[in-house]
């Protein structure tokens, strides 16, 4: 197609100047500010880094799973109409049911799942203490960790899970 040279010219200045445009983005939204990405930074790093101030026992655990956890993941966590957080034997086969003690690597893990995604029905209502004591908890029912041991941040790390070295680690630097 043949284009006279002025409007050759002006094409090409809009698409070399079209570039920047696109770099800056259509100018939708506002860059967000750390205040409120605060509130949905809680990953918890297998090594603790992330864990909050506080701290739970099993006993404490037990009377708070009793009332907001027992009706979906059974009576002491054997399984209900969710999946069991108790037990489960060797994975030796594919369909082999994975649970905390012989699947999950990290105890952390569990502290984040829960604080994250629990109770099912009201995600993110828990207070870090009653986190920490569901963990302790799940983590003595077990035998993980004795019935008086208390899970904080100094002492949730330091839980050896049975699978811990069942994965390939993708970014083991930060561990």
């Amino acid at each position: 197609m043949f284009m006279p040279k002025p409007l050759h010219a002006f094409a090409l200045a809009v698409t070399l100047g079209s570039g920047a445009a696109v770099a800056e983005g259509p100018n939708l939204g506002r860059p967000i500010d750390p205040a409120d990405i605060a509130p949905w930074d809680i990953s918890i790093l297998p090594d603790g880094t992330g864990l909050p101030p506080g701290g739970g026992t099993p006993a404490q655990g037990e009377r708070i799973f009793a009332q907001k956890c027992a009706m979906c993941h059974g009576e002491r966590g054997k399984g209900g109409v969710a999946a069991a957080v108790v037990g489960g034997g060797p994975i030796d086969r594919i369909e082999a049911p994975k649970t905390i003690a012989n699947f999950w690597g990290y105890s952390t893990t569990v502290f984040d799942f829960i604080r994250r995604a629990m109770p099912w029905q009201q995600p993110r209502t828990l207070t870090d203490n009653e986190v920490y004591a569901l963990t302790a908890f799940i983590l003595a029912e077990n035998k993980l960790i004795g019935q008086n041991d208390s899970m904080n941040a100094d002492t949730l790390p330091k839980v050896r899970m049975p699978n811990r070295d069942g994965f390939i680690i993708r970014f083991p630097d930060e561990i």
